[in-house]
This record gives structure tokens, C-alpha cells and sequence, in this order.
């Protein structure tokens, strides 16, 4: 996620700045029913896909990561939002989104107990494996690129906007909560506006229905303009030994 700093209304306050708290990649996380596979950013129910925003996952893929601890709202936010200002209910919003998706409740917690005035503290028993290749299909890697700023976009939906669960937050000026979102999916990937105010443009088109990418395109939303990267693939060149 890639960030567009703007300066503090009078509401916000600033993040405390603190040691991100730890997140690793490549391990299933396992704890009741649910599984949460950091590799394939997946959360499941008995197998079943349970769909969370990006950055709900990104919260309770942290809690779980550090469930020998609470872990303060200000740490929290530094992980989340890195370097920015953000509103207090933002994090609440999304606290109160992963205890839906788990089922869970604050006054009889199973999973996550909110340590008054502190953070939160993720409480369930959890049992921790590699992700094999087979838990999913590996993520396809594409790029948004903006100035020195870049995103890397997973596969499936992909929301652009200045709301705090966007996946790619764009928090400036003519940019809507939820402007568009790029829809990854094997091979292509496709731009689509959703109903944003001052729409969406592709090479200086504006964008009516999903719209293929091709590497290089360019994205206006709002006054910002981002580009559509598909990196080269990584080859390997073996060495012949001399004879």
C-alpha cells in the first residue's frame, strides 16, 4: 500500500512511533476452525474462504503473529499505516470487521480481547505450519507504481480509494473512499471505476467497464496518476563449468 501524506485535521493525531511489531510470510496459522495463510492472504472456515478487507487481514495477521503479547493501538497503526495520520475509529472499524469474520464478541471473546485503554490481545490457541505450495495459487505479481512508491497487487480484487480498508490507499484530493479496483486474476489484470466522482482514465480514456492492463499503462484517479507494472520474469542462467 502506498500512501499520499496529507496534514493533520484537528480529530487525528499522529501515529507514536515505535518498533513495528512482527509479520512474517509462508506459514498457516491455525486456530478453532479458521486457518490464515500468510502466503496465499487467505482466511478460512473448514476450508471455506471467509473474505476480509486487505487491511483486516494485514491486523489480525499481525495479532496472531504476536499473540505471546497485547499489542498497543499505536503499534498497531504504525504497522498499518506506516508514517502517517490516521483517525482513532479507523482501527476500530477494523477490529470490529475481524471479530465478525470470526464470529467473535467483545464481552466473551474467544479470540481477540481488547486490553482497555492499551490495544488488543489475540488470545486464541494457535497452531503455526509452512504454507505448502498446494494451499493455494501463488500470488501473480503486478505493480502499481507512483513516484518512488510501489504497491504489489494480489490476486483477485484490488480496491483504490482514500477509505482505510483500501488495499492501495490514495488519500489525496479527488480521489473517492472506494474510486476503482483492479481485478487480478491469473494472467490479466483489469481496471474497472466504481461509480468514483471524477472517474477513472486509462491512457486518457475514461474507463466505462473492466478495462485489460498491459504493462506501462498509465491510471489517472483524481488529480493522482499511477502506473500499471508487470515486472520481467526472474532468469536464471546456469554457469558451464570450464573445461
Amino acid at each position: 500500500m502506498f500512501r499520499l501524506v496529507r496534514m493533520p485535521h484537528r480529530r487525528e493525531r499522529a501515529v507514536v512511533e515505535a518498533a513495528p511489531a512482527r509479520c512474517g510470510g509462508g506459514v498457516a496459522y491455525r486456530f478453532g476452525q479458521f486457518t490464515l495463510d500468510s502466503r496465499t492472504r487467505q482466511l478460512l472456515c473448514e476450508g471455506q474462504e471467509v473474505h476480509v478487507s486487505p487491511k483486516a487481514f494485514d491486523l489480525l495477521l499481525v495479532l496472531v503473529e504476536n499473540r505471546s503479547r497485547a499489542v498497543s493501538r499505536s503499534e498497531l497503526n504504525q504497522h498499518l499505516w506506516p508514517s502517517t495520520f490516521v483517525i482513532d475509529t479507523n482501527l476500530t472499524s477494523l477490529i470490529a470487521e475481524v471479530r465478525r469474520a470470526l464470529g467473535d464478541v467483545a464481552e466473551d471473546p474467544t479470540f481477540l480481547r481488547t486490553m482497555h485503554r492499551f490495544g488488543y490481545w489475540f488470545i486464541g490457541a494457535v497452531h503455526g505450519e509452512e504454507a505448502g505450495e498446494d494451499s493455494g495459487r501463488p500470488p501473480v505479481r503486478y505493480w502499481l507504481v507512483w513516484e518512488a512508491r510501489q504497491v504489489a497487487l494480489t490476486d483477485g480484487e484490488n480496491i483504490l480509494g482514500r477509505a482505510p480498508d483500501a488495499a492501495v490507499w490514495i488519500d489525496a484530493l479527488g480521489v473517492s473512499r472506494h474510486h476503482a479496483r483492479i481485478v487480478v486474476s491469473g494472467p490479466e489484470a483489469t481496471v474497472e471505476d466504481l461509480g468514483s466522482k471524477n472517474g477513472t482514465f486509462v491512457r486518457g480514456q475514461r474507463v466505462q467497464a473492466p478495462h485489460r492492463l498491459a504493462d506501462g499503462d498509465q491510471i489517472r484517479l483524481g488529480s493522482v496518476i499511477v502506473t500499471f507494472r508487470i515486472p520481467p520474469p526472474v532468469v536464471t542462467t546456469d554457469t558451464t563449468p570450464a573445461r
